[in-house]
């Protein structure tokens, strides 16, 4: 009995402790504020302690942070700030860069020769393409022999080709090595191979084999062959295969690098993960500009002239069915003219019906770049974006047959069942056009992707204009036989 007092006393104060640990817990966190490294390396660079200290200080610091302090300095201690880090730290730096060009100019031509030396193949060529020709060519021809075949072989691939996304950065070990002689080949390649962390088996004939994971060849005994240790049913692409090809292949691996080969087998390059993310966020990009109706994305100093190039052509395309959407319209005149009170309500119908077209259109193009639909899929998913369609219609036609009811009834003053036949005539319009959009957003294209086109060219202004074709020939022509034939308003 004393024991169960004990415990009875002590209860409250437990279940008082416990609340406490209760409120802790459900206080709102408090994200810690970072630390402002920009201002920091500023800070450093320009300060006055010997350069050693400097140089050790800014050995803590990510090359992407130094990279984003270079457009706040000056012309001189840009200069003094290379010369503190050394060539190959520079070279890490300039692959974070926006706008190297700018930086890459300032520099006499045999330092920025030897920075795109020392950078990876790709970062280079990215330089190189965005100088005059005259300059890229004048820097190619001041690096070594093999700095300019890495980066001749990546400039020999169209930009659409996954062969001029990879990097000649990597290790390669050959089929007849024991364990000792691939971790010797592995150190001797490791000085100028970030790479390392996946390393790459060739037959005698120089073919890809498979990947060695850098961890299971260190572990591995020296009297186990290497071949045991090759995943032979490793991921590859060839080198002419196009991004939009194999980018999903890509990430579905989720590899550090994968191997880009030749059509005899041959390894060319890898595709590094840092690689896809960059080619993830340019191809995001270019979908998202033709979703917007552009040819192709536009830079923040695009020139004028470039600016219009891209936009003009999708406008007047879209100023021709505009026009035609117009033309429909005026051969319903007589309904205009005889119930003007219908126009008020036009831009509902026209705005529902381009909002649902365009949110088929982007599950659609989501659903073909993910997958590889058979015919029967293609009819699915058309009917699955068609009972969206069908459903949000009856519901968003619903609420408008009630609302604009009375409105038409209370605020325009007409009679009741007047009033109640047009807004039914607008919900049925709405439901009708909300359900032919969801069709045409999802079949456009799909027949676009089969016949060879790029889905994404049916962007969003373009299936806006079609649904107001269609919601104004739904829109009007119920109007006309229900409201004007059959009810004589």
């Amino acid at each position: 009995m004393e024991e169960n007092k004990e415990f009875e006393e002590k209860k409250p104060q437990d279940t008082e402790e416990s609340g406490t640990e209760n409120n802790i817990e459900t206080q709102e966190y408090e994200i810690p504020e970072k630390a402002d490294y920009e201002a920091e390396i500023i800070d450093i660079i320009r300060g006055n302690e010997p350069a050693y200290v400097k140089k050790e200080k800014l050995n803590d610091y990510h090359e992407n942070d130094i990279a984003s302090v270079l457009e706040d300095l000056d012309v001189n201690e840009r200069r003094r700030l290379y010369a503190l880090l050394g060539l190959d730290r520079v070279s890490e730096i300039f692959a974070y860069l926006d706008d190297p060009e700018e930086f890459i100019e300032e520099l006499d031509n045999e330092t920025a020769a030897d920075i795109l030396e020392a950078m990876e193949p790709d970062d280079a060529v990215d330089i190189l393409d965005e100088l005059e020709e005259e300059k890229s060519e004048e820097l190619l021809q001041l690096m070594d022999k093999e700095a300019q075949k890495d980066i001749d072989l990546i400039q020999s691939y169209d930009e659409d080709e996954i062969g001029s996304k990879m990097t000649t950065n990597y290790v390669s070990l050959s089929l007849d090595l024991t364990i000792k002689q691939a971790m010797k080949r592995l150190v001797e390649q490791a000085a100028d191979n970030d790479n390392i962390s996946t390393l790459y088996v060739k037959k005698e004939d120089g073919t890809f084999y498979g990947a060695i994971d850098l961890k299971d060849l260190i572990v591995a005994r020296e009297y186990v062959e290497l071949e045991s240790l090759v995943i032979t049913s490793y991921p590859f692409v060839y080198d002419h295969e196009t991004v939009d090809d194999c980018i999903e292949e890509l990430k579905d691996y989720s590899e550090d690098s994968i191997p880009v080969l030749d059509k005899d087998n041959h390894i060319l390059g890898v595709i590094t993960s840092q690689d896809l993310v960059e080619v993830v966020d340019e191809e995001m990009g270019e979908d998202y500009a033709k979703l917007a109706g552009l040819a192709a994305e536009e830079e923040l100093e695009e020139p004028l002239s470039q600016s219009l190039k891209k936009r003009v052509p999708w406008l007047i395309i879209l100023l021709m069915l505009g026009m035609i959407v117009s033309t429909v319209i005026s051969m319903f005149e007589k309904v205009i003219v005889g119930l003007p009170i219908i126009v008020t309500f036009q831009s509902v119908i026209l705005g529902m019906s381009g909002n649902v077209g365009t949110q088929s259109l982007a599950v659609t193009i989501r659903v073909l770049m993910d997958e590889e639909l058979e015919f029967k899929q293609m009819l699915g998913f058309v009917f699955k974006e068609m009972r969206v369609g069908f459903f949000n219609g009856l519901i968003v036609g619903s609420i408008s047959f009630i609302f604009t009811g009375v409105f038409i009834w209370l605020v325009r003053g007409q009679q009741f069942m007047d009033a109640f036949a047009i807004s039914g005539c607008i919900g049925v319009a709405l439901a009708l056009a909300m359900l032919i959009s969801s069709f045409v957003g999802a079949i456009i294209p799909i027949i676009l992707d089969k016949i060879g086109f790029d889905p994404a060219v049916a962007s969003g202004p373009l299936i806006s204009t079609v649904n107001d074709l269609v919601a104004a020939v739904t829109y009007y022509g119920l109007a006309w036989v229900f409201l004007i034939n059959i009810l004589h308003l």
